[in-house]
């Protein structure tokens, strides 16, 4: 079996460090999902549970795009050490954020 040696931005790498960013962007999420299930359990209107659940939905977006822009800048940079081309990288991010919506 043929083992793959191009760079990717999904496999292959070292542990990606979360920082504390994003761990605040997912649990302002967390509480958001929260308030939107106690809105339902209050019989809040349609409206306003779905203005919630948008909040939310943006707050995914920009929490994912944040991950995988961080992921990529440190890929770009292993490979870029390494003097490597990161065209592969740029199209797997990109893949990647397509794929998320």
């Amino acid at each position: 079996m043929r083992q793959d040696r191009r760079p990717t931005i999904t496999k292959g790498r070292g542990q990606v460090n979360y920082d504390d960013d994003v761990r605040k962007r997912l649990k302002r999420m967390e509480g958001q999902v929260r308030g939107v299930l106690k809105m339902m359990d209050e019989g809040k209107s349609c409206k306003d549970v779905v203005a919630q659940l948008s909040a939310v939905r943006s707050a995914a977006d920009k929490a994912l795009a944040y991950i995988v822009a961080v992921n990529l800048e440190q890929c770009l940079l292993e490979e870029k050490n390494k003097g490597n081309d990161t065209g592969q990288i740029v199209q797997e991010a990109v893949e990647l954020l397509v794929k998320s919506r």
